[in-house]
């Protein structure tokens, strides 16, 4: 059985909600998803991760993800670590989804294996965010499951 750590960086909940839709929906298919609120890396004990960040301000990530990223930017290897990233953004913006981006990099660059390219939602198009994300949940699980 697969267990996902579900990170979240998010400043006005919307990540959050997404992170929560995802998590039921895996739960659903009976895959272990566990989410960290306030991610502290200690506390990430299982390699596979599925990030859910929104870019706050001028391409930052959400308060709540800082500390975890300085943490993670400080570790010398993450090589056991397999991930994919969903980032929510507002396309009118030049910052779009630069959290989500930013965070790849790190985690490529600390030897971490990307499952997926990243998931770019944009809040102004017609489709809900979360729906976007849950059509693409099939094919995350269907990465991780190669990938154990």
């Amino acid at each position: 059985m697969h267990h996902i750590e579900i990170i979240i960086g998010s400043q006005m909940g919307s990540a959050e909600y997404v992170a929560e839709q995802l998590q039921e929906a895996l739960e659903d298919q009976a895959i272990i998803a566990t989410l960290h609120e306030q991610p502290v890396a200690s506390d990430i004990s299982h390699p596979i991760w599925l990030i859910v960040t929104s870019t706050y301000g001028a391409g930052d990530y959400p308060d709540n993800l800082i500390p975890f990223i300085n943490e993670l930017d400080q570790r010398d290897s993450l090589d056991q670590v397999y991930f994919a990233v969903v980032g929510l953004g507002d396309s009118s913006y030049d910052t779009f989804n630069y959290a989500a981006k930013n965070c790849e990099k790190l985690l490529i660059n600390k030897g971490a294996k990307q499952l997926l390219p990243n998931l770019e939602l944009n809040v102004l198009d017609e489709a809900l965010p979360e729906e976007t994300a849950l059509a693409w949940l099939p094919k995350f699980i269907e990465e991780v499951t190669k990938a154990a």
